[in-house]
């Protein structure tokens, strides 16, 4: 009754705050909490789960992920199909002739090669430049454009106003004018995008179907650029991404957006296939408490909690064990004939049990090191040491985290790549931890390595270590995990430990600026890669956080990159993962991650549960109403692609792949 009556009052506070400050949010066909608020509607910008999941209602990009195809192959978004040449480095791209923005406007591959260049625009700092800088002679382009500014930055304090505005933007111009010569993508007519790649590069239309590579309407988006007099840069204001003011060309459009209250999306009915989607508007209330969020499904105010984090989760994931276990017999047989777990759950029993469910997932929890020399207060930084950065790694018990802390079912990480994840890929065995013993001897053992580490690199009184910070933001139950492995290592290491917990816009501030000594992280891949984390620790790397440079890693990608041979090249990645999880550690993998949700099987379709978590939320059918074809959407295999969920597409599929082999 109490762990019910606070929720209660929570959610009972946060209607009254709504309905006594502002108008209601309107009814929508299909309500969602997309945990965390949505920090940008940039597609460049972005990189944050909540953001991208909401851009993918926005926006659409060349190619599309059949996310309801076990292989995730690509089909035809904005592109109705492609050609690559035999080299495998020039794509060209055929863009369908009913691509429209939201205002009616049609998609040129001029706007595709507009908001790709301000992806690999070094002034922007997108997180994802690197996805940008595959293209040909993009990577020397942001290059110059960075040595031209930081020259211009150094001479503008010496010149007139006037004069600096007018060498500003004769840069800008000179800027353009290098990039349409030097870097290898171009609008050959209204519909044709053709793009030539540094290296051949396997997982390019993988790349192709992810978010930040979608277009923006640059008549829009343009207005709200300026070149800085005095620095060089262009400036790039979000102005563009407000309601009414934002054009997108994807599924949806963005009607209402209030931060911290709600979003509220329309269908677009310029989209291609507007005609297929089953939902005439979507609904998405910020609500923060993870109680309220449930209890918020369980009236029917929500059809779908994207991420369940209270507490009591684990009591929910026993119970649905309980629940499979009662039906045993009926689940084999499903399992038997190829369903997936949601279709599986839909044929049991009515049961407020098979509303929750628990999803393997293609991402990572790690813990960072800040591995600079200093830490942002001018302090030596300790974990600037690979050694003192090991020690830490084998002092945490990843087994106890998962089994007596999580308890959801979460398998303990030793890697960055969650093994078995992506074929032909072999993933190292990673540094060992006191977990893996299994005598209180041997777990001896591994602390007195991990103190004489320390004792090298010149902390051998674990008095004169300092103070160990951690940082995380306070939400999804990220405390426990900090206060079980703050105890590890007070209890293994004699150090002392403190734990800074902010608000997540503080908390991501921090992160991106390095302000921090160790925080907490994570991962879910991008595409189907080793480089999709691997990547991530590349020198430069815009999700690079931690700031770790090594040349030997840097050297290894770049072996890769270039191998023509696969199976050559993914064994050069496990090389690079080696050194990165059992030699110089700058994160610690402690699991891998599995995604609880919430929704009832027997009303939603369409949210798929292919460990990629990627979300088409245009997919979503209700099946208690009138609209769309009310029908059971189920993970496919093999070839049978004619099944798709876009009619409008699906004729064009076949030749699409055949264009693409």
């Amino acid at each position: 009754m109490i762990k019910l009556l606070a929720p209660v009052i929570v959610l009972a506070a946060l209607v009254a705050a709504v309905t006594l400050t502002d108008e209601p949010v309107p009814e929508a066909d299909f309500t969602f909490i997309n945990r965390g608020d949505v920090k940008t509607l940039d597609p460049q910008r972005m990189s944050w789960l909540q953001d991208l999941r909401i851009a993918r209602l926005l926006y659409e990009p060349l190619v599309r992920l059949d996310v309801l195809h076990e292989d995730y192959p690509p089909i035809p978004g904005v592109a109705r199909h492609w050609s690559v040449s035999d080299d495998g480095r020039t794509y060209t791209f055929f863009l369908r002739d009913d691509a429209a923005w939201s205002n009616g406007e049609p998609v040129t591959a001029d706007h595709f090669v507009y908001a790709w260049r301000r992806g690999m625009l070094p002034d922007l700092g997108a997180d994802y430049q690197t996805f940008f800088l595959l293209v040909e002679g993009a990577g020397d382009w942001a290059a110059w454009r960075s040595a031209a500014t930081t020259r211009f930055a150094a001479e503008s304090p010496g010149l007139a106003a006037p004069e600096r505005r007018r060498r500003a933007e004769a840069l800008w111009r000179e800027t353009l004018e290098r990039f349409d010569e030097s870097v290898a993508m171009r609008a050959v007519g209204d519909r044709t995008l053709e793009i030539t790649l540094e290296v051949p590069t396997p997982y390019f239309l993988d790349i192709c179907g992810f978010i930040s590579l979608c277009p923006v309407y640059e008549p829009v988006v343009s207005r709200y650029e300026r070149v800085d007099p005095t620095t060089g840069l262009l400036k790039q204001e979000l102005g563009w991404t407000k309601p009414g003011v934002c054009v997108t060309n994807g599924p949806f459009r963005l009607a209402k957006w209030r931060f911290k209250r709600e979003m509220f999306f329309e269908k677009n009915e310029h989209w291609w296939a507007a005609d297929t989607v089953a939902l005439d508007t979507i609904a998405v209330p910020s609500i923060e408490d993870p109680n309220a969020a449930v209890l918020a499904f369980e009236t029917g105010s929500v059809d779908w909690v994207s991420d369940v984090t209270v507490d009591y989760r684990i009591e929910l994931a026993r119970k649905k064990r309980e629940l499979y276990e009662e039906h045993a017999g009926l689940v084999a047989e499903l399992r038997a004939t190829g369903k997936d777990v949601f279709a599986i759950d839909a044929a049991l029993p009515d049961d407020p049990r098979k509303n929750f469910h628990v999803l393997p997932t293609f991402g990572t929890y790690w813990y960072n090191f800040n591995c600079q020399p200093r830490l942002p207060d001018g302090r030596a930084n300790p974990f600037h040491d690979a050694r003192v950065r090991r020690a830490f790694a084998m002092t945490v018990d990843k087994r106890s985290l998962v089994d007596e802390v999580l308890r959801v079912g979460n398998p303990v990480a030793r890697t960055i790549v969650p093994p078995g994840s992506v074929a032909g890929y072999d993933a190292p065995r990673g540094l060992g931890c006191v977990s893996d013993a299994e005598t209180d001897a041997e777990r001896e053992a591994i602390v007195a390595c991990a103190r004489g580490l320390l004792a090298d690199a010149g902390y051998a009184d674990p008095g004169s270590f300092p103070t160990v910070d951690i940082l995380f933001n306070k939400d999804a139950g990220h405390d426990l995990t900090a206060q079980a492995i703050a105890k590890n290592w007070q209890e293994h290491l004699g150090v002392s430990v403190t734990l800074a917990v902010k608000e997540i816009k503080v908390y991501a501030d921090d992160l991106k600026n390095s302000n921090f000594m160790i925080s907490r992280a994570g991962w879910f891949g991008d595409y189907a890669d080793p480089t999709t984390f691997l990547d991530l620790n590349a020198t430069g790397n815009g999700n690079n956080d931690r700031k770790y440079s090594s040349p030997e890693y840097d050297g290894l990608l770049a072996q890769a990159a270039a191998e023509p041979d696969p199976a050559r090249r993914l064994d050069i990645l496990e090389e690079a993962e080696r050194l990165a999880v059992e030699t110089d550690l700058p994160l610690i993998p402690l699991y891998h991650y599995v995604t609880p949700y919430l929704f009832d099987p027997d009303v939603v379709t369409g949210i798929n549960p292919h460990p990629r978590a990627t979300q088409d939320l245009y997919l979503v059918d209700i099946l208690t109403d009138t609209k769309g074809p009310n029908r059971l959407l189920e993970i496919r295999s093999g070839d049978d692609y004619e099944k798709g969920l876009l009619p409008a597409a699906s004729a064009g599929v076949a030749a699409a792949r055949e264009r693409s082999e």
